[in-house]
Order: C-alpha cells, then structure tokens, then sequence
C-alpha cells in the first residue's frame, strides 16, 4: 500500500514537472523572433538595382536575369552536390505554382551540365530554367549555397540570403511585401519604433 501511495506521488510530482517545463518551452519560444533568410555579406544590398545578365539557359534558350519587368524573378543557387539544395528543390517547385501570378523562378549554379540535367530530371524541374554562370554567382556575392535572390518587378534586388528551409524562403516574400531587406530588419526596425 505504501508503496503504490509513493508512486502516485512521484508521479504526480513528474506530471507537474513536465507542465511547468511545457510551460517554459512556450515562453520561449514566444521570446524567440523568426530567423528569416540570413544575409550574409554581399556585393549588392537591398534596393539596389544590379545589372540584368542575358544568359544561355541549359536548355539552349536565353533568359534575363535582372533589368525589370512585368513579374518578380526568385535566382535560386544550388548545386547537384549540395544535400539541402536537393532537400529545398521540391519547395522551390512548390513555390513557383503557388507564386505563378507573381514570380518567374531560374535555377543558377556552375558546374558539370550534365550533373544539373540530372538534378533537374530528378526533381521534376524541366519547366524552370537553368543557368550555368559562375559569372552569376559572383554578381550577388553567393558564397554559400543554397542561396535565393529575389528581384522586384522593377529590377531592384527586394530581398536574398541564405535558404536551408520553407520558412526561409517564404521570408525573401514576406521581406519583399513588407519593403524590408529581410525579416531580422523589419523586426529591428519594429522593436526601434516600439521604444
């Protein structure tokens, strides 16, 4: 009898350790801001207007990457090598259905052409274009892969960074709606206003 009257108790003393650590998880994570797309040290800066490169696409057409014009373009940097460039390419798909009326994506890298073939095939990316340009790369000062860079209607750069998930990539978006270089720049500014 004692014995189960010592069990209850000490699971009673568990259930309430386990809310209060629940509880403080939550508070943490309410204390937490979202990470966004991280900037890292580049040659060009938000707002800015780089310029537009007339490319050959891997598929033998030309494309424009900058220069303006009726739609938004998303340069999403990736390599076959890269395991969360594979990772993040399904969502990159997904985006450019979801954002069609908006967004034209291009996939950019450098390297072997037939390693690219392969990765678009195995992701389902024979409508995007692909650009092979180390040229490319070395206009947006893409050190780290994966990397996105998103240009606005008038050719400016809107947002870019450093891409390892959805949420970073929805934050190039969410950064271009709100007219910010990124969310960690709007949450600055928010919290500088709140003072």
């Amino acid at each position: 009898m004692v014995s189960q009257i010592l069990l209850w108790i000490a699971v009673i003393v568990l259930a309430v350790l386990v809310a209060a650590l629940v509880r403080q998880v939550g508070v943490l994570h309410e204390r937490i801001a979202p990470a966004g797309a991280l900037t890292l040290h580049q040659k060009v800066s938000v707002g800015e207007k780089p310029t537009a490169l007339t490319l050959d696409t891997l598929d033998g057409g030309r494309i424009t990457v900058g220069g303006g014009g009726a739609r938004s373009q998303l340069v999403f940097f990736a390599s076959p090598d890269c395991p969360v460039c594979k990772v993040l390419l399904p969502i990159v798909r997904s985006a450019a259905r979801a954002e069609s009326d908006w967004l034209d994506i291009v996939l950019a890298g450098d390297g072997s052409a037939s390693a690219y073939r392969r990765l678009v095939a195995d992701h389902g990316l024979e409508g995007v274009p692909l650009v092979l340009s180390e040229a490319l790369g070395r206009a947006f000062g893409v050190s780290k892969l994966p990397y996105a860079v998103l240009i606005d209607e008038e050719g400016r750069l809107a947002s870019l960074g450093l891409i390892n998930n959805r949420e970073h990539l929805e934050s190039l978006f969410e950064a271009k709606e709100r007219g910010v270089a990124s969310i960690q720049d709007f949450l600055a500014r928010r919290q500088g206003g709140a003072k």
